[in-house]
């Protein structure tokens, strides 16, 4: 079987043989034509060398979801992947996110991934960068042929968004096709998910429906600090109120949710404080989900939506179907409900627009107004905006948060109206923030 496989191999121009038919499901949708071809989609044993040896893709995030991803592209006949994951493995992984063993905690995920689907699967290349996303700059990304995000960070998926987007060449206004990096993106909550395909610049991107994603839960702090109700107000309590008093670990410490004596303080302190109001259900685990935003995550859910952005993947490497138009939503929670529908382009989208961005504010809006304005407005939602703009030709910080010693110096403009600090009509702002690469450039404007 295998020397006739390899004669195969030879008289095809295909790099090595095809052991015992591996690849014969996968000929039957590349080599023939079929009712849900795409129009240009011609058959070729060609396709599936391509898909082997050549389709760069960049996973991006080794957690539940991408595990799954990873494990689907290498059996789907990826073989050149790229893995890109800050985070290394903690025993609460174990129980979904399969790539990883006991004897990996402490390791970082992307490269015991990496190295178990290359031991795993032959021929597979799988390549780890044990970094952030912000690490990389154009050239990194661009060298892919697809990029999937399988990420539980809406600051994560917004930066990566505006990186896909600033690859993009335009030629009077249109963009150029080369430059279109295809990113599918999938998400996962408990027993929902979601998998969609964004073609920059020409379909929606995450900026585009920024609404679908609702903004993170946040308790008032009177209730935090007198009235608390629930296990997470005695967590918060601590966490906000408690820890920077008591200095716990140092002067100037910061929370480490992945450091395992942080959590337990935070733990015994929050439930002291829920013993004090009879408040039940103050855990460790609860602790590290309020302390790192853990949302809840079920294998089944992962497995299904990193199937589908696979298939996605495998769409658009080859033509052989038309690909997902352009959102999917997965729940089973109450039974098994898939809805697909198209998401459309926002015609004045602050990341993929070419339309000017206008920032309408009242006539004595402070410059606290303005921050926040942005970042609690639906369609912008910025975590920590840094503001600076031109007067009377000389560049001017209006605020900035970071580095410190900036913001102690810019902080006293936060109360002053925005015509006291010379901004007029039509003014230009430039405003940096950790959801994009990129400074973005806004017009103001009064009502």
């Amino acid at each position: 079987m295998a020397d006739q496989e390899e004669s195969v191999a030879m008289e095809t121009g295909r790099a090595e043989p095809d052991l015992f038919g591996r690849w014969n499901h996968v000929r039957k949708l590349l080599e023939r034509s079929g009712p849900f071809a795409h129009p240009d989609f011609e058959p070729s044993p060609e396709i599936l060398d391509f898909m082997l040896n050549s389709c760069r893709i960049l996973v991006v995030g080794a957690g539940g979801l991408g595990c799954e991803i990873l494990k689907d592209l290498a059996l789907m006949g990826f073989r050149q992947i790229d893995v890109i994951d800050m985070d290394t493995v903690d025993l609460s992984n174990l129980n979904r996110q399969f790539l990883f063993r006991l004897k990996d905690v402490g390791k970082p995920k992307a490269n015991v991934a990496a190295d178990f689907v290359n031991q795993r699967i032959p021929g597979c290349n799988v390549t780890p960068h044990f970094k952030k996303i912000q690490d990389y700059d154009e050239t990194f990304y661009r060298q892919f042929h697809i990029v999937i995000n399988g990420l539980d960070s809406i600051v994560a998926r917004r930066w990566m968004n505006s990186m896909m987007l600033s690859l993009l060449n335009y030629e009077d206004g249109v963009v150029d096709p080369s430059s279109i990096v295809p990113m599918i993106d999938g998400g996962t909550e408990a027993f929902k998910g979601n998998a969609r395909v964004i073609l920059p610049g020409m379909t929606a991107c995450i900026e585009c429906t920024l609404e679908l994603y609702p903004p993170q839960i946040n308790f008032p702090m009177c209730t935090i600090a007198h009235t608390p109700r629930l296990p997470e107000h005695c967590i918060e309590y601590v966490k906000i109120l408690l820890w920077p008093q008591e200095e716990p670990f140092g002067k100037d410490v910061a929370i480490d949710g992945d450091d395992p004596t942080h959590i337990q303080w935070i733990f015994e302190k929050a439930q002291e404080r829920a013993d004090q109001f009879n408040i039940m259900g103050v855990t460790y685990r609860l602790t590290q989900g309020v302390v790192k935003h853990i949302i809840p995550a079920v294998a089944s859910t992962n497995a299904t939506i990193a199937a589908q952005c696979v298939t996605e993947a495998f769409k658009i490497a080859s033509s052989c179907c038309g690909p997902l138009n352009n959102y999917m939503v997965f729940n089973d929670t109450d039974g098994l409900y898939t809805y697909t529908f198209e998401a459309e382009k926002k015609e004045d989208c602050v990341a993929c627009s070419q339309v000017p961005q206008v920032l309408t504010l009242p006539e004595d809006a402070t410059l606290q107004n303005l921050i926040d304005h942005l970042t609690e407005s639906a369609s912008l939602q910025m975590k920590a905006p840094g503001i600076t703009t031109v007067v009377n030709g000389k560049n001017k910080t209006l605020y900035m948060q970071n580095p410190e010693a900036i913001r102690v110096r810019t902080k006293e403009n936060l109360p002053k109206k925005l015509k006291e600090l010379g901004l007029e009509e039509k003014q230009e702002l430039i405003v940096a923030d950790i959801t994009a690469p990129n400074a973005l450039i806004f017009s103001l404007s009064y009502k």
